[in-house]
């Protein structure tokens, strides 16, 4: 039988979903020529493995995931932790790398799980669908001789019907019904979100790769367990789950547009931003502001050096000092 979704396009719903093309299109429309995409692109790529790994309980900061993301051994740090994080920026490469591929095979899914899952999995093994069965919370799972059948009708679905909705209704569908599934023995949570991005990818929708939606689902880990329980409780019926996913898009691209507006200079011409100066530009506005010695300890870099990634961004009107000169703190203008 084939794998169809249930459904209501409410008003509150299509009322977000235009707010999120009229987002994506501004974002779109400023982004495109900026010199500092990759950057971003690189830092949406920190946000997304910090907060995916984080839902599952992973304790590293988003500091510590960004030393992993550029090479460094962060401190204080357990090897299993950063095994799950290393293994999710991996497998995030693999879906970007495999955003224009007409057909997603069970191969595919195997193969993402094991990059995902590899050496971190506490049951089961990774690349292949789960032979025992498992609880998650209230919920039991379809039982084992049963999921591949299921994972079929999904893929079918996925690969022919849903392009005929729109991909933030798509990736949302996709994202339930394979935690709704749960094939694997472990790493279903890690896995079934970057199958939303995914779809994302396919579609079109993030051209730029630099948003973070699971960084929506991190901030408020209950009520997003709570919307996914909320489809067994109405019966199966996706209205409510899609309500909640098209509202943490929406409130993901709000926050992509201040990250733009921030990096943006008020003078015609724009500044070609180094990585390093993004990553100043990042901690920030993560930090609120930051001190002289903060920026060369965070940073690793001498006090001259420091001077000279900061120097430009003041010069472009996008950080300025406050304080006095022995206590002063750099902030974005």
């Amino acid at each position: 039988m084939p794998y169809q979704p249930q459904f209501t396009i409410t008003p509150s719903l299509l009322a977000t979903v235009e707010e999120i093309a009229a987002l994506r299109e501004r974002i779109q429309g400023a982004a495109v020529e900026l010199s500092w995409i990759p950057a971003l692109q690189k830092d949406t790529r920190t946000r997304n493995g910090h907060a995916s790994t984080a839902i599952e309980g992973n304790p590293l900061t988003l500091e510590q995931v960004r030393a992993l993301e550029e090479g460094r051994e962060p401190l204080a740090s357990a090897p299993r932790h950063r095994r799950e994080v290393t293994n999710y920026f991996a497998g995030l490469r693999y879906v970007e790398k495999n955003t224009t591929l007409k057909r997603i095979r069970h191969e595919h899914l195997f193969a993402l799980h094991r990059l995902l899952a590899g050496e971190v999995m506490d049951q089961g093994s990774a690349g292949v669908y789960r032979s025992i069965s498992v609880r998650v919370g209230d919920h039991f799972p379809p039982h084992p001789d049963d999921v591949s059948p299921l994972m079929h009708e999904l893929l079918d679905w996925w690969n022919h019907r849903s392009t005929d909705i729109s991909p933030i209704l798509s990736s949302a569908i996709l994202h339930y019904r394979f935690e709704d599934i749960h094939p694997f023995a472990d790493g279903n949570g890690r896995t079934g979100r970057a199958l939303a991005l995914w779809e994302l990818y396919r579609r079109g929708f993030d051209s730029h790769h630099i948003f973070s939606v699971d960084e929506y689902y991190w901030e408020n880990r209950p009520a997003y367990y709570a919307a996914l329980a909320q489809v067994h409780k109405a019966g199966g019926d996706l209205s409510q789950w899609l309500e909640y996913s098209a509202l943490g898009l929406r409130q993901t691209l709000e926050q992509v547009w201040k990250r733009v507006l921030r990096f943006q200079t008020a003078h015609p011409e724009k500044i070609a931003l180094t990585p390093k100066q993004e990553h100043l530009l990042g901690l920030i506005a993560d930090h609120g502001n930051l001190a002289p010695a903060q920026i060369r300890k965070l940073l690793d870099i001498s006090k001259q050096g420091a001077m000279n990634v900061l120097n430009p961004l003041i010069q472009a009107g996008l950080v300025e000092k406050h304080g006095t000169n022995k206590s002063g703190k750099y902030r974005i203008r």
